[in-house]
């Protein structure tokens, strides 16, 4: 960040008082700009024991197959974000059941909330961002051909509930430290 977005003045990468993290802050107005993670919303559409995927259109991972998510937009709830998404990702329309998963990825400043959901009808059709929608059984899930970490790994805990009839939602996170 080179500018303040309050009053275009330059800013200076510091810690303001009071606080612990360097952070742009504008030495005219006093406007601290805070950066924090950015939240991917999705669901796990599931119809009749089958689960809906996608197999993504844009980078990254262009090819491979994910669940329906992105980025949530600001005025939305998590819920309202991961169900948005759904539509323009799958055209499925679903019901949100509960949280499945929270991931964390510090590394690249991104927190997913994976909600597992019930689809309205079978009906789906792939959105502007997929190649293409399919319907898969568990034991059919292509895991190499998955995009991405959270995704794989909300998968597995979505397999495991099955066997267990549990209900809860699980933690999980990716943390690589780069030289």
């Amino acid at each position: 960040m080179n500018y303040c977005s309050n009053c275009g003045n330059s800013v200076e990468l510091k810690i303001p008082d009071g606080d612990n993290v360097a952070r742009f802050v504008c030495p005219k107005c006093g406007q601290i700009h805070y950066q924090n993670p950015r939240m991917v919303v999705g669901c796990i559409p599931v119809w009749q024991d089958k689960i809906l995927l996608c197999k993504r259109a844009i980078e990254p991972k262009y090819g491979k197959w994910t669940i329906p998510a992105g980025f949530l937009e600001n005025n939305e709830t998590v819920e309202q974000g991961a169900i948005r998404e759904t539509m323009e990702e799958s055209g499925a329309d679903v019901t949100i059941v509960r949280l499945h998963v929270l991931y964390s990825l510090p590394q690249v400043n991104q927190v997913y909330a994976i909600f597992l959901a019930h689809m309205k009808t079978a009906d789906f059709d792939a959105g502007d961002e997929t190649l293409e929608c399919r319907f898969y059984e568990t034991h059919e899930i292509p895991w190499d051909k998955i995009a991405f970490t959270a995704v794989h790994f909300s998968l597995e805990k979505y397999i495991e509930n099955l066997k267990t009839n549990d209900t809860q939602t699980y933690l999980g996170k990716l943390i690589r430290k780069y030289e």
